[in-house]
């Protein structure tokens, strides 16, 4: 197995993601390889990171700029054909031949890197459009999202698809054997929301691979209506960084009241705070796989720290194993045959 990091993107690069990476090594088999891509500086440390696993370390240096955090996405990548980004995009695509890497790892520019992998990965076949699959943690155990962010204004056969993708990542990944499968609408009734989302409904409704449960509204999620929520790119993506500012808040101000009420009680308390946190710490999951493209890819969070590279790459590696991508296609081909009938 083959997993490629780029160590230029981020809100944090380098420092903390060439130390994710190498951090994930240990956790490699005697013939895969960690693919690391960025500039000779940043290259230059890794081998005497990677100690007594260098061996399984290859190093590709980026020969153009690095892509920005704000840059815009189609025209960074015609732009910077040589950034370590693209480069590493490219090594994930179908024409990469033998150097093809399996996995694809970034914390930069997400709409870049989207663009990118579409460009040089392009879709699997009977995907219409890939979708972003986030897993967020509620109170109820963890549940899917798709899309949080890469098709604002999809269409109802690309959320009907979002549905299928879903459900192979919940069962693949979470280890759910029969996914609930909901519609973000604004409400559970059937005569509320527009008609593509009436039009989505029915297409999942209509396909028994998927245990489709009908429209959800934003609370019922949090407290286990389902487990994968299907949406289009802008509602996904308010509503996963909506709920980790507000877990992110919840918990300081539980430290704070603690705290001023008892030092003593609060170090006591600390251990389980800090054990409740993580369970809803966007950090313990690493990233989020773009589903649908003819490739791997994990898209990590902007502020990424080392443990979160550490975690991603942990997760690129299961996401390869599992064979997501082969069963997605299995299922899409199916359907697609059974409409063709």
């Amino acid at each position: 197995m083959r997993i490629g990091v780029d160590l230029m993107g981020g809100d944090l690069a380098p420092d903390p993601i060439l130390e994710g990476a190498i951090a994930a090594l240990p956790s490699f088999d005697a013939g895969d390889r960690l693919v690391l891509f960025g500039t000779d500086e940043v290259l230059d440390r890794a081998p005497a990171m990677a100690g007594d696993a260098v061996d399984r370390l290859e190093l590709v240096p980026s020969t153009t700029g690095e892509v920005t955090m704000d840059a815009s996405p189609v025209e960074a990548v015609r732009s910077s054909g040589g950034s370590a980004l693209v480069q590493m995009a490219k090594m994930a695509g179908p024409k990469a031949g033998d150097s093809r890497i399996d996995m694809a790892v970034s914390a930069g520019n997400t709409g870049a890197f989207a663009a990118a992998a579409q460009m040089y990965m392009r879709r699997l076949p009977g995907v219409a459009r890939p979708g972003i699959a986030a897993i967020v943690p509620t109170f109820a155990g963890p549940v899917t999202f798709i899309d949080v962010g890469a098709n604002i204004e999809p269409k109802p056969h690309h959320l009907y698809q979002y549905g299928v993708m879903g459900t192979v990542y919940a069962r693949r990944v979470l280890g759910i054997d029969t996914p609930r499968v909901g519609l973000m609408s604004v409400g559970g009734e059937e005569l509320k929301g527009t008609e593509d989302l009436k039009n989505a409904r029915d297409f999942l409704r209509e396909d028994p691979s998927v245990e489709f449960i009908g429209f959800v509204e934003g609370r019922a999620v949090f407290d286990g209506a389902c487990d994968v929520v299907v949406s289009d790119g802008v509602t996904g993506n308010v509503i996963i960084k909506l709920a980790e500012g507000l877990s992110r808040g919840i918990f300081r101000r539980i430290k704070e009241k603690i705290t001023g009420l008892d030092p003593v009680l609060a170090q006591q308390f600390s251990g389980v705070v800090k054990e409740l946190y993580a369970e809803y710490d966007y950090h313990e999951y690493g990233g989020a796989p773009l589903l649908g493209v003819n490739g791997g890819v994990l898209i990590c969070h902007g502020s990424s720290k080392a443990v979160t590279i550490c975690n991603a790459v942990g997760a690129a590696r299961r996401f390869v194993e599992l064979g997501v991508n082969n069963r997605i296609q299995d299922l899409l081909g199916q359907h697609n045959e059974a409409s063709v009938g």
